[in-house]
């Protein structure tokens, strides 16, 4: 048992879309990535995620509506729902969501990541 710090978590790393594993629960990653930009159109067909903004703001994109997510607050995308982060400015984002979730989902794209570093 130990705590983890999210902002000396967060300064371990500057790439964006690119999450970093800092825990583990019940077949749960606890994930913190950072985004710029925008993000690839996907869905999870398998799994519900959550996104919990540490720092800064993002807008998460469906094909009928867009949510925009401040400091402190969270949105869960329920599974098989097509959405896409999209942050004008980089912003640090918490991730929770089962362990075997792929971060583009069913999209095959460069901002793929099959293997996750722990941090």
């Amino acid at each position: 048992m130990h705590k983890v710090n999210l902002s000396e978590k967060l300064a371990l790393f500057a790439e964006h879309w690119s999450p970093k594993i800092v825990g583990e629960l019940n077949g749960q990653h606890v994930k913190l990535v950072k985004f710029k930009g925008e993000f690839v159109w996907h869905k999870h067909d398998a799994e519900d995620e959550m996104f919990l903004v540490i720092k800064g703001s993002f807008r998460m994109e469906y094909r009928d509506k867009t949510i925009v997510l401040n400091e402190g607050e969270f949105l869960i995308v329920p599974r098989g729902t097509e959405h896409r982060p999209v942050a004008d400015e980089e912003v640090s984002v918490l991730l929770f969501e089962p362990a075997t979730t792929l971060n583009t989902g069913d999209a095959d794209s460069n901002l793929t990541k099959h293997q996750l570093d722990w941090i």
